[in-house]
C-alpha cells in the first residue's frame, strides 16, 4: 500500500441508499476521504413509509448525532408508543401489544427521510450515473473501479452498498449468491388520511396496526406529520414469482461474461438490470388479487385493502436465505446492508441492520485511516474480515427469523394460527433481540478484533 505522503486513504462506496448514504455522513463525520457511486441519476427513493427501530436510532447517534436530529425532524409522532397485532379475519380484536419504549420506532415516508440526510453527506463527493461494471483488487496497488460509461476510478478500499440486487456481490462471489423470491408479494400505497379516517375510523387510522389472518396480513400507520397514511399488504405466493406480472424479468445478467486483466481476474456483468434498484421485482398488479386474498376477512381488514388504487404496485419480496454469501468481505471489499443480508420486511429491521452495518464500518474505517495516517501498516483485508466476524452471525439470524415471523403473521403453521398463546412471547423475544442490541459494545469489539489481526498478519510477514 502506498504511504500517506503518497496518496491518503479513500473509501469507495457503491451505492447511496440508507445504508451508503449514512456509511458517508459517518465517514465525513471521522474526516475519512470517500466518495459515493450512485447508478441512479439522484437520491429518488418512493415515498412508501419506513419505520426505524431503537437499535437504528442508538446506531443514528453514534454514526453523527447530526443523523439522528435530522431524523427526528422528518418522522411522524407515533399515536401510540406500541406495535398492535389485531385478529383481521374472526375477531377484529387485539391480539397483543408490545411497548415500543418511549417514541420508539417512529417512521415516515422514506423519500422524506432520505432527504432530510442527505444534506449531512457532502454532494461533492457523490457521483451520480456511475454503474459499476468491474472490479480489479490487486494487493500491489490501488483496487480499480470500472463503470458503463467507460470511466474508471481508484480507491483503497470498495464498500458494496448496492442493495438486493447488489452488482458488488455478484462481482465479488458470482451469480449463484443472489436473492431468492420468499413466496410473498406486498401492495403499498400512502393515502390521505381523510380517506383513511372514512375507511377504518379514526382510531385505527391515529397510529400503527396489523391485522393477522390466513396467508395475508396488512399494516398501516400514519405518515407525513399524520397528513397520510401509510398501507402494506403481503400476500403469500406459493407459485414462483411470474416475471409477466410485471413485465419485467428478474435480474437478468448473463453468468458466462467474463473478461482478463493483465494482472488479475475482473468479472465484467453486462449493464442489464441497469435501471431503479428494483426494476425485476416490481410493477404494476391489480387491487382484485388483494381482494381475492382477503376474501372472508372481517370489514376491518378489508376496509384496508379498499384504500388501495385499482393498480397498486405489487413488491415481490426476495431475500438470501437460500444463497447466503460466505462472508461480507473478501480482500479489500466489503458488502453492507441489503447488498450482504437482505431480508423480508416482517421485523422491520432491514434498514436498521444497514444502518448497525455502517456504524462497524465507520468505526473500524477510521482506525485503518489513523493508522496510514501515522504511518503505520493500516491493514484494509484485516479490517474487513473484523467488519464481517461482528456482522455475519447477526444479520444471517434476521434473515430467517423474518421468515418465521411472517408465517406467524400469517397462519402459516396450524398450531400456532389463531387465538395461539404462545404469539406475545415469540414475537417479543425476536423484536427485543433486534432492539437491545449493545452497539457501543460492538464497537469496541471490532477494533478489537483489527488489532488482533492486524499484528498477527504483521506478524507473519
Amino acid at each position: 500500500m502506498s504511504s500517506p505522503t503518497e496518496r491518503p486513504f479513500h473509501v469507495a462506496i457503491i451505492g447511496c441508499g440508507v445504508t451508503g448514504l449514512l456509511l458517508a455522513i459517518g465517514l465525513r463525520a471521522r474526516g475519512v476521504p470517500f466518495t459515493v457511486y450512485e447508478r441512479a441519476a439522484g437520491i429518488s427513493e418512493f415515498g412508501a413509509g419506513i419505520g426505524l427501530s431503537p437499535n437504528a436510532e442508538v446506531a443514528m447517534k453514534l454514526l453523527d448525532p447530526a443523523i439522528h436530529a435530522a431524523f427526528k425532524e422528518a418522522v411522524t409522532p407515533n399515536g401510540l408508543d406500541y406495535f398492535q397485532w389485531i385478529d383481521g379475519y374472526t375477531t377484529n380484536e387485539q391480539i397483543f401489544q408490545l411497548y415500543l419504549g418511549k417514541d420508539g420506532f417512529q417512521g415516515g415516508r422514506r423519500s422524506e427521510i432520505l432527504g432530510a440526510w442527505a444534506p449531512l453527506a457532502d454532494s461533492a463527493h457523490i457521483q451520480f450515473g456511475r454503474e459499476l461494471v468491474a472490479i480489479v483488487d490487486n494487493p500491489t496497488r490501488p483496487i480499480e473501479l470500472r463503470f458503463a460509461d467507460s470511466t474508471t476510478a481508484t480507491a483503497d478500499v470498495v464498500i458494496g452498498a448496492d442493495g438486493v440486487w447488489s452488482r458488488t456481490r455478484s462481482l465479488l462471489y458470482g451469480n449463484a449468491y443472489r436473492a431468492t423470491y420468499s413466496h410473498h408479494y406486498c401492495f403499498r400505497a400512502v393515502v390521505p388520511m381523510e380517506a383513511a379516517v372514512a375507511a377504518l375510523g379514526e382510531d385505527r387510522s391515529s397510529t400503527r396496526y396489523m391485522y393477522n389472518g390466513p396467508g395475508a396480513h396488512a399494516i398501516t400507520y400514519p405518515v407525513a406529520k399524520g397528513a397520510m397514511l401509510n398501507v402494506l399488504v403481503v400476500i403469500g405466493d406459493p407459485n414462483p414469482w411470474r416475471p409477466e406480472v410485471t413485465g419485467n424479468t428478474v435480474a437478468g445478467i448473463d453468468p458466462s461474461f467474463r473478461e482478463k486483466d493483465t494482472d488479475t481476474e475482473v468479472t465484467a456483468l453486462p449493464s442489464q438490470d441497469n435501471a431503479v434498484a428494483n426494476r425485476q421485482t416490481t410493477g404494476k398488479g391489480q387491487r382484485e388479487d388483494a381482494e381475492k386474498a382477503f376474501a372472508g376477512w372481517l370489514a376491518g381488514a378489508q376496509g384496508i385493502v379498499s384504500l388501495l388504487p385499482e393498480q397498486p404496485d405489487r413488491w415481490a419480496i426476495f431475500d438470501m436465505l437460500e444463497n447466503p454469501v460466505p462472508s461480507y468481505s473478501r480482500g479489500r471489499v466489503a458488502l453492507a446492508g441489503d447488498a450482504a443480508h437482505a431480508s423480508g420486511p416482517h421485523l422491520g429491521a432491514g434498514a436498521a441492520f444497514g444502518i448497525e452495518d455502517a456504524l462497524a464500518l465507520a468505526t473500524v474505517l477510521e482506525a485503518v485511516h489513523k493508522n496510514n495516517i501515522a504511518g503505520k501498516d493500516a491493514n484494509i483485508p484485516a479490517a474487513l474480515g473484523a467488519y464481517n466476524k461482528i456482522r455475519y452471525d447477526r444479520t444471517q439470524w434476521l434473515i430467517k427469523a423474518s421468515r418465521e415471523a411472517v408465517d406467524m403473521f400469517q397462519w402459516k403453521d396450524p398450531t400456532r394460527g389463531q387465538g395461539w398463546q404462545g404469539f406475545g412471547d415469540e414475537i417479543t423475544s425476536r423484536f427485543h433481540s433486534i432492539w437491545n442490541y449493545d452497539l457501543e459494545k460492538m464497537q469496541t469489539e471490532v477494533l478489537t478484533l483489527y488489532e488482533v489481526a492486524a499484528k498477527g498478519a504483521t506478524e507473519q510477514r
